[in-house]
């Protein structure tokens, strides 16, 4: 019943100022103010006001919304946990089985490697302006062997 006084007297505080706002020739910001001010009446009369003041002061409300968050980091931790072993149960399960048979490759490998390669030659430096510009870009890629 508080509830509904406050956002009762809350509009007509509102629409008090849009009469003085539109007395003042500013029409726009006058009707905007009057929208802004009846919706806490709308919000009464549609009983939104006394979901939630019922909400808000119910310990079982409120116990509610600590399960669900509870449940929603048990959520994430299992989420993460999973990413980080790799999988479900059963996609590590068959990973393993497939790594005890002896024919098994990688499942990238197109060929297998034939130990260390040497490497790629590099090309002459050029004295354009456009390779200038990535010379840096050039000389990191190297220092990581790429």
């Amino acid at each position: 019943m508080i509830a509904e006084t406050v956002c009762s007297a809350v509009s007509a505080a509102g629409l008090g100022i849009a009469v003085i706002t539109a007395y003042r020739k500013r029409f726009l910001a006058a009707v905007r103010i009057a929208a802004y001010s009846l919706i806490p009446v709308g919000l009464v009369m549609t009983g939104v006001v006394e979901w939630l003041a019922g909400t808000a002061f119910s310990p079982t409300a409120w116990a509610g919304f600590g399960v669900l968050g509870l449940s929603w980091v048990l959520f994430v931790i299992t989420r993460s946990v999973e990413r980080r072993r790799g999988g479900t149960r059963k996609e590590r399960k068959a990973a393993r089985a497939e790594a005890t048979r002896p024919d098994a490759v990688a499942p990238a490998a197109s060929a297998p490697s034939l130990g260390q390669g040497s490497r790629p030659a590099t090309r002459p430096a050029s004295t354009s302006r456009d390779d200038d510009d990535f010379s840096d870009i050039e000389a990191i890629l190297k220092k990581h062997g790429i």
